[in-house]
């Protein structure tokens, strides 16, 4: 299973239990809370993906969007932000993103944002 816990150089003691690979297998999108904050979580070709899950377009939920060539697509303007990055290839928005990590069974989340995640891009800001 996936887990990129060794490229954040996040701090093992921030990890966060937010789901089960079981619950999030079952419909490879789900919702989760961790301290107030909405997060997604996407399960697609044997990685998972958290996300936050308002997007910074319209607030509406990602996780009611659809999975599609490595990119969750918003249900409001159909806005593609792609898994890996968050970014979406025709806005100069970032969708937030969160380090993962999947011990076993257990999906983990490291709940601070990935550096540059909502920004703007051509502007350069974190």
């Amino acid at each position: 299973m996936s887990t990129d816990a060794t490229s954040t150089g996040t701090d093992p003691q921030t990890w966060v239990a937010v789901a089960t690979m079981k619950e999030l297998t079952r419909r490879r999108k789900l919702r989760v809370e961790v301290d107030g904050l909405a997060i997604a979580l996407f399960h697609t070709e044997g990685r998972v993906y958290a996300f936050a899950d308002l997007c910074v377009h319209q607030d509406r939920s990602l996780v009611k969007g659809t999975l599609l060539h490595g990119r969750v697509i918003c249900p409001g303007h159909q806005w593609r932000f792609d898994l890996d990055t968050g970014y979406e290839e025709d806005q100069d928005l970032c969708q937030p993103t969160y380090p993962v990590l999947v011990d076993g069974d257990t999906v983990h989340i490291a709940p601070v944002p990935r550096r540059g995640a909502g920004t703007s891009e051509k502007e350069g800001t974190t």
